[in-house]
Parts: C-alpha cells; structure tokens; sequence
C-alpha cells in the first residue's frame, strides 16, 4: 500500500498552491496523510477530490472549523500496520521514546508541526517521521513529502524533495 504525506502546507495563502510534483504523488497514493496545518477545510476539500482516501489530523494553526471536523490525534489502519498520527510531537529531546510511550500499539507514527522533515527507528523497527512541508520550507533547503510502503503489518518511509 502506498501513503502519501504531508504536513503543514498552510493553504490558501496568496498564490502559493501544492506543487504538481507532489499532486501527482497524491493522485497515484493508495491513501492521503496530512499531519495537520492545512489550515482551511477547503485544503481538505481538494485532498478529497484526488481520488485516494484522505485522512488527517488538526494542528495549531487550522481554522474552528477543521478543529471540530479532525481529530487531534488518531491511528491509520495501513496494510496490517498502525500509523499514529499527530500534528505537534513535542520537543526533540526525547521524541522517539515519547511518540512510543503515546502509540504504543503503533508500528510509527507520522507527525508535522516544525516544517523540518526527520526519520528516526528504534532497533525493533519502530519508526518516527515528519514529511516536512510541501508548501512552507521556512529554512528547510527545499520543499518536501513523504512516501511509506505498508505491507505485512510494516512501514517504510520515504522522503521526496519537491
């Protein structure tokens, strides 16, 4: 199973739009993840049109009414492993333990919040990661998504520069 991720593409904001490059990943994804920050339900709106599920998390910055549509947390059924989801994992010290500690039941999870994107495993597979933005690089040197490939209960994670 192929998911798409993204996180915080803080949309509309003037004429800045998802860029081709990771609209055609959506469209070709078995499943859409964004990790909250879309800001507008209308960004929800155009995730739903591309043809694959989409699902989603609140973050800080949405609007009143994504925070009553979206969950601030949830867990992904996903080719026999479980996603945790989440916008704002915390402070980097400690994450990887934390974000276990929070999903126990999790093979990862996917979380957004700083526009920094970053892959962490423990030993025993368990996995952290956050696709970046695909939108708001802030001082990222490029805009990113991720890709995972979920089968047999496993996750494996993929960054994608835009």
């Amino acid at each position: 199973m192929r998911i798409a991720l993204i996180s915080d593409t803080h949309l509309p904001r003037g004429s800045r739009a998802l860029p081709a490059a990771c609209i055609e990943r959506l469209r070709a994804a078995d499943l859409i993840v964004h990790a909250g920050d879309l800001v507008a339900r209308s960004v929800l709106d155009e995730l739903e049109t591309l043809g694959p599920p989409a699902v989603a998390v609140h973050g800080n910055q949405d609007d009143a009414e994504l925070r009553a549509l979206l969950p601030a947390e949830r867990i992904v059924e996903a080719a026999g492993a479980r996603i945790g989801l989440i916008h704002d994992s915390g402070p980097s010290r400690g994450r990887l333990e934390r974000m276990r500690r929070r999903f126990p039941d999790c093979t990862a999870v996917v979380f957004g919040h700083s526009h920094i994107p970053l892959h962490e495993t423990t030993p025993d597979g368990f996995a952290i990661f956050n696709p970046g933005s695909p939108t708001d690089r802030r001082r990222q040197p490029a805009h990113t998504m991720g890709m995972a490939h979920a089968a047999d209960g496993t996750v494996r994670f993929e960054l994608v520069e835009l």
